[in-house]
């Protein structure tokens, strides 16, 4: 009985850990949240009108694809090393089909880099390696930021 009580603390704190270590700083979409959160296309079909607060990226996925599943920990990091200045979201192109046919979504990993005022900005694929592919990201997310200013 006394082991079980000692070791109550140490199994709560594991818990606790392991819960915040499952929290991600990117954001995942659906539909109805893109709506919400980044523009309202049904809406405003023929016209891009924001509706985030800061200007976003937004990674166009699926799990079973390759350079997706190399992008995903960059964004994180990337993601939390501009926390407040852009949100980071991932739309899962075999679950939000309508999303990936309204952004023509023809190959991934697809990236949409929204500002704050003006047209968003497309790009696609990822660079040679893991760095080179981080510093694509941040001078895209830097010229995000300056078109912000």
């Amino acid at each position: 009985m006394l082991l079980f009580v000692l070791s109550m603390p140490l199994l709560l704190s594991a818990g606790q850990n392991a819960s915040s270590s499952t929290q991600t700083a990117t954001q995942k979409l659906t539909k109805a949240d893109f709506l919400e959160k980044v523009m309202d296309y049904e809406k405003n079909p023929t016209e891009w009108v924001f509706k985030g607060s800061k200007p976003c990226l937004i990674d166009f996925y699926a799990d079973w694809c390759g350079p997706c599943r190399i992008t995903s920990p960059i964004l994180e990091e990337l993601a939390q090393e501009y926390k407040g200045k852009i949100d980071v979201y991932k739309v899962n192109v075999d679950n939000e089909r309508e999303l990936s046919q309204v952004f023509g979504i023809s190959g991934i990993p697809a990236f949409l880099y929204c500002p704050l005022d003006g047209k968003p900005s497309m790009t696609s694929g990822i660079a040679r390696d893991k760095e080179q592919t981080k510093q694509m990201f941040r001078n895209n997310i830097e010229t995000l930021l300056l078109k912000t200013k």
